[in-house]
Order: structure tokens, then C-alpha cells, then sequence
């Protein structure tokens, strides 16, 4: 739920999730559209993400991040960020493939909050327990200057197989994205998508390409770097976590 006491155009961290599904010849990536009245990227496809709710600081992962990887998504981060920003970026990006395509990726047991919040409650009512060990950090972009709404946006790359129950039951989805469909990358790029999306396609492609630190079983951190796209002074910049 979004901070009622902040701008709408303050800068907010946020996750995104990049499925990726590899049970036929070609990898295929999850994706859906946004609604035509979205304030954010209207109409476009896009992966399933959003911003980090105060309340995924508090939620307790069933697998935790790799260390290497909570360190990374540590990096180029102001000296009075929250210490909890690691964690609380991976439970927003579990948080939010479960609202936009009630897909989870969960572990069948755990520990369950006390009294979890509304958001967090249809998840763990399905009894399901967040797994944070197959989150691999792959992207970061921050959105330029001017636009109505502004993310800190981390993406991570997830192995499908790691999604409790059937990847094509979209029953328990919210709603906020529609088509939700398994897509090559081919495919995708046929699709109206943000820039930074296309961009991260190509990272996406490049990983699945090389093999190098793409979606398996363990922990997910090879030493390669992130993408970093963030702008100063009216200029873009990329640099490398």
C-alpha cells in the first residue's frame, strides 16, 4: 500500500520479477499489461512488480536471500537508507507476483506473522511461506526526473520451477495486470514495452545465453554484475553493481 504522507512523484524503492519458464525448447518470460488508466506506464507490458510497502520490512522470508546478493542490492544506496532495504525489496518482489498473477514463490512451511498485513494475509491464508533463495538480482534502473511516479526499481530473475502449484493458473491474480501470458523473448519485444523493459530484456537474453548465473536450483549469485541505469544533470548514466 503506498505511503499516503509521501509525494506522488518522491523517488520509491521497488522490485520487479522476471520469471522465467523452461520447460519447451525456448525460454519463455511472464508478463502482462497495465491498465490504460495507470499513472505508470499506461497500457504497457511489463513484468510484474511494484513498489516496497512499509510492512514488507517486517515479513519474515522462509529462505532468506544469498548473502552475496543482499550485499549487492546494498550498493550505490544513500547513507540513511533503511538497514532492512535488501530484504524488504525481495518480500515486495514476492509480494507483488502474488497480487498481480497469483503465482507464489513459496515454501510450504515457515513462520507466519502474528497478524500479517492485509496485503501479506491472502498469501499466507493459501499457506504459503515466502522463499527469497531463488531471487537473482539482475537489474537496477531509477526513474528520470519529471515523471508523474518515480521507482528505485530492482529487477530479479527467478527459475519458474521455484513457484508452489501450476504456472498457468492465474485464478487468485488481482487484477492490476491483464494478459498475463508466457512470452519468448522474441515475442515480447513485439509487445508495446516500457524502454527500460526492452533494455532489460536484453540482459535477460544475455544471461540465458551464456548460462551465466540464469535461473537454477541454489543459491543464485555468480559475480556478475547488475546494470545500473540512474541520471544526474539531465544525462543518463550506466554503471555496474
Amino acid at each position: 500500500m503506498p505511503d499516503s504522507q509521501a509525494p506522488k512523484d518522491a523517488l520509491r524503492d521497488a522490485a520487479s520479477v522476471i520469471l522465467v519458464r523452461r520447460d519447451r525448447e525456448v525460454a519463455r518470460v511472464l508478463m502482462g499489461q497495465r491498465g490504460r488508466g495507470a499513472a505508470f506506464m499506461p497500457s504497457k507490458f511489463v513484468f510484474p512488480g511494484g513498489a516496497v510497502d512499509r510492512d514488507d520490512r517486517d515479513i519474515p522470508a522462509a529462505t532468506p536471500l544469498p548473502v552475496p546478493t543482499a550485499r549487492r542490492l546494498r550498493l550505490r544506496v544513500g547513507p540513511d537508507s533503511d538497514p532492512k532495504l535488501a530484504e524488504a525489496l525481495a518480500m515486495a518482489a514476492i509480494r507483488e507476483l502474488w497480487e498481480e498473477t497469483g503465482l507464489a514463490l513459496a515454501q510450504a512451511s515457515g513462520t507466519r506473522p502474528h497478524n500479517p498485513a492485509p496485503d501479506w494475509q491472502s498469501f499466507f491464508d493459501a499457506g504459503h511461506f515466502p522463499a527469497a533463495d531463488g531471487l537473482e538480482f539482475i537489474f537496477r534502473a531509477i526513474t528520470p526526473p519529471g515523471r508523474p511516479r518515480r521507482f528505485d526499481a530492482r529487477f530479479f530473475l527467478v527459475d519458474a520451477a521455484r513457484i508452489a502449484g501450476s504456472l498457468d493458473d492465474f485464478s487468485r491474480a488481482g487484477g492490476e495486470l491483464s494478459y498475463l501470458d508466457w512470452l519468448t523473448l522474441a515475442e515480447a519485444r513485439k509487445l508495446d514495452l516500457p524502454f527500460i523493459t526492452e533494455v532489460v530484456l536484453a540482459e535477460v537474453e544475455a544471461r540465458l545465453a551464456a548460462d551465466d548465473g540464469g535461473p537454477g536450483g541454489g543459491p543464485v549469485d555468480t559475480g556478475r554484475p547488475a546494470p545500473f541505469v540512474h541520471h544526474a544533470e539531465g544525462k543518463s548514466f550506466i554503471d555496474a553493481l
